[in-house]
């Protein structure tokens, strides 16, 4: 599952997870981690980070990746200089903030950048299970769906293009006793 992106498909009303799409970062017999694309924080990377950023870097807003270890660092980025391309195709995972400073420091915000406060874990086979028990709905990820310029939208979005039933879900009010 690694590179693809789980969402909310209607059983997760009332968790972390309602209506939220994560990018599954890693997934191996060790279990899984992943970041939520569509939950911003109130923060702006230079508010939640002291550190000798770039000025560019210091205005990106922050996301909440996670209810696990919400002091924990991630990003996300497509600096092409960066090899390692883990997470997917032109997609690289990072949690250093030395290589955080020098990654802004190279680049002026051209390539797509997300940092993250937090993260999704799974520990070994929960993943799977809550897939065999159809919690969560798998979709392809792309680069533009990672870095969709109206995160608070993504979840709607990516469920509107899928089946009649994942549409009805995405045109639902958030409560339903609002219907």
């Amino acid at each position: 599952m690694q590179g693809q992106l789980i969402l909310d498909g209607g059983k997760l009303h009332g968790s972390f997870f309602h209506r939220k799409v994560v990018l599954i970062c890693q997934h191996d017999e060790e279990g899984a981690f992943g970041l939520v694309l569509n939950q911003l924080s109130n923060s702006k990377v230079g508010e939640a980070l002291v550190a000798n950023l770039s000025d560019g870097l210091k205005g990106q807003p922050l996301f909440v990746g996670g209810p696990v270890q919400p002091g924990a660092l991630s990003y996300l980025h497509t600096n092409p200089t960066v090899l390692d391309k883990n997470v997917m195709n032109n997609l690289s995972l990072g949690h250093s903030l030395d290589t955080l400073i020098d990654l802004g420091e190279e680049w002026a915000g051209a390539p797509k950048f997300k940092l993250f406060a937090g993260y999704a874990g799974w520990s070994p086979g929960q993943l799977d299970n809550e897939m065999k028990r159809k919690d969560w709905l798998l979709h392809p990820a792309t680069l533009d769906l990672v870095f969709f310029p109206e995160p608070a939208e993504l979840w709607k979005k990516i469920m509107s293009e899928k089946d009649p039933k994942s549409r009805l879900m995405a045109d639902a009010p958030d409560d339903l006793s609002w219907n």
